[in-house]
């Protein structure tokens, strides 16, 4: 069987890049490296979804549609939000587990 048609199209959301960047410049003013490594990581986890993006838990809350979003926790605090449309992974939204972000989920 041909591998690549197992394989998922992962599609990062303008506003999951931008919340990257916002991440990435916050990072950079303390950390040039800790700045680096989170977009290493964010590109290495974006990765893994086009293999198995089933294999990470259901983002559950009252206010979104059950089993509409999952979620993949990477570099200790950052939460990758998407969704699964047949053979496409879509990012939503990346953010930082330290702050609140029942913002995004309204």
């Amino acid at each position: 069987m041909d591998k690549k048609n197992n394989k998922h199209e992962v599609i990062v959301s303008t506003e999951a890049a931008k919340m990257l960047v916002s991440h990435v410049r916050f990072l950079a003013v303390v950390s040039e490296k800790a700045a680096l490594n989170l977009i290493s990581e964010f590109e290495r986890n974006t990765r893994t979804l086009e293999n198995l993006p089933e294999s990470n838990p259901w983002l559950e809350d009252p206010s979104i549609p059950t089993h509409k979003y999952r979620k993949l926790l990477f570099a200790k605090r950052y939460l990758l939000v998407y969704q699964i449309k047949e053979k496409t992974v879509y990012v939503d939204a990346l953010v930082d587990c330290r702050q609140e972000y029942g913002w995004l989920l309204l």
